[in-house]
């Protein structure tokens, strides 16, 4: 059978390398730094804007554009909420942004934006939100809990489950979805390790390049959806529904069989339950209505109000997926 796929690659420099290259690095795009976040440390003379919020709140968004008025340059260190916040001001602004991520979240690789206002999440693609540069360094993720950096592990192994189905889908995302589902299961159960953890960024990197290229299917539009409506933590309601969703789409990912991701969920001790993070059931309802209305096309699996229904009710009250 012949190929016939349109893929396109985001222009993006990417450093593994230790954290103090950073001066250098943002030298290249300005000389007046804001740096997104609270690691004041590795940045004492620059401006800072420490107000970071989940799911990056359009009040929020509009005061970090204010306090960008005199910058050339953004300096976005943190997990996903601070990338996020980053990409909020640099899309009306056109700032660039160096991305230094502490989690493994996988936004910095992404030209995605999300903004949440009156509890419903908007998303879209803007090249101008797309970070010009990233630096990884694996010892700025030490001090992460270990239960979170779990939660911020499994989200990228969602980006790479993801782009198996997602719109854009295509081999070259594929094969960069698998070599990222491959590096991070052999680094998430050794998060206590720099080399676990730096495996994990790598991977969490990969996995963030092939979800930029395929778009967000149906796993992520669940998140978004339950995310922006209930104040959920991001990566752990990514880690809750993971299984389920691979479960209902598992034709469409032959290479990665839902046991091979259940062993892996059971390594780590991952999260569980939506009802251990606020959700009610009685939310399940509205949650299922407002997750119809945005299901990507071309999803492998009609989606429907009954499958999708005992889909959440599973993932709320924690049981095997079905």
């Amino acid at each position: 059978m012949s190929l016939r796929f349109t893929h396109e690659t985001l222009p993006q420099r990417v450093v593994f390398a230790p954290h103090e290259v950073l001066p250098a690095e943002i030298a290249r795009l300005g000389d007046r730094p804001l740096v997104i976040g609270d690691r004041s440390g590795l940045l004492p003379d620059a401006s800072h804007f420490t107000e970071v919020a989940m799911h990056v709140p359009v009040e929020v968004a509009e005061r970090a554009r204010k306090a960008a008025h005199d910058a050339d340059v953004l300096v976005s260190i943190g997990g996903g909420s601070t990338t996020g916040l980053a990409k909020a001001i640099a899309l009306t602004t056109g700032l660039p942004i160096v991305a230094v991520p502490t989690t493994y979240a996988g936004s910095e690789a992404t030209d995605v934006w999300g903004l949440t206002e009156n509890g419903r999440k908007t998303t879209g693609s803007d090249r101008r939100v797309l970070p010009r540069t990233i630096v990884y360094d694996a010892a700025l993720t030490a001090s992460l809990p270990l239960e979170l950096g779990i939660a911020s592990g499994l989200n990228a192994v969602a980006h790479c489950v993801d782009s198996l189905w997602a719109p854009r889908a295509d081999p070259i995302n594929r094969a960069l979805a698998l070599a990222g589902f491959h590096a991070l299961t052999g680094g998430l159960p050794r998060l206590g390790e720099f080399a676990g953890r730096e495996q994990t960024l790598y991977g969490a990197y990969l996995a963030a390049v092939a979800f930029a290229s395929a778009g967000s299917g149906l796993h992520h539009k669940i998140c978004h959806v339950l995310g922006g409506m209930y104040n959920l933590p991001h990566a752990q309601t990514h880690a809750v529904m993971l299984p389920h969703v691979l479960a209902l789409n598992a034709a469409a990912a032959p290479e990665i069989p839902p046991a091979d991701l259940r062993q892996l969920l059971d390594r780590v001790d991952a999260p569980r339950a939506l009802r251990d993070y606020g959700l009610r059931e009685a939310d399940l309802p509205a949650a299922v209505d407002a997750i119809l209305a945005a299901v990507p096309p071309g999803n492998p699996v009609p989606v429907t109000t009954g499958n999708l229904t005992e889909l959440l009710r599973r993932a709320w009250a924690g049981q095997e997926p079905q």
